[in-house]
């Protein structure tokens, strides 16, 4: 078994702080030129808010979170589906029309399951 090096694991350290700060860039890039995550963090914002005026449990905050989570990540996903799509082939084409159908859909999901989510926290607070 070989021992790795000082070196190596400085290497490997610098590499990972290298990506965490392409992935910041890129969050960045999302959130200035991307209407709909603007759109969604103001609606994350609002139920981050709910859940501390109506003070939910700790499973509702894990559930709210991870689907704000969700639906960021597939709208990421989907800017990044787009933007390749468009730099391959710049021209209207059918099967890159049904690829960004297909990406803009699983937001669609995501976007879906958060409200339903939303509403089975939320409502029994608005009717108790």
């Amino acid at each position: 078994m070989e021992i790795e090096s000082e070196s190596m694991r400085r290497t490997i350290f610098k590499e990972r702080l290298k990506s965490l700060v392409y992935a910041y860039r890129g969050i960045l890039s999302l959130i200035k030129t991307e209407d709909s995550i603007k759109f969604q963090f103001v609606i994350a914002l609002l139920t981050i808010g709910a859940g501390f005026y109506f003070d939910i449990t700790k499973t509702e905050w894990l559930m709210q979170i991870l689907v704000i989570g969700f639906v960021f990540g597939l709208e990421a996903v989907n800017t990044a589906i787009e933007e390749i799509s468009d730099f391959v082939h710049p021209e209207f084409h059918e099967k890159i029309g049904k690829v960004k159908d297909l990406a803009a859909g699983a937001v669609l999901i995501a976007g879906i399951t958060a409200v339903v989510i939303a509403a089975i926290i939320y409502i029994p607070y608005f009717t108790n």
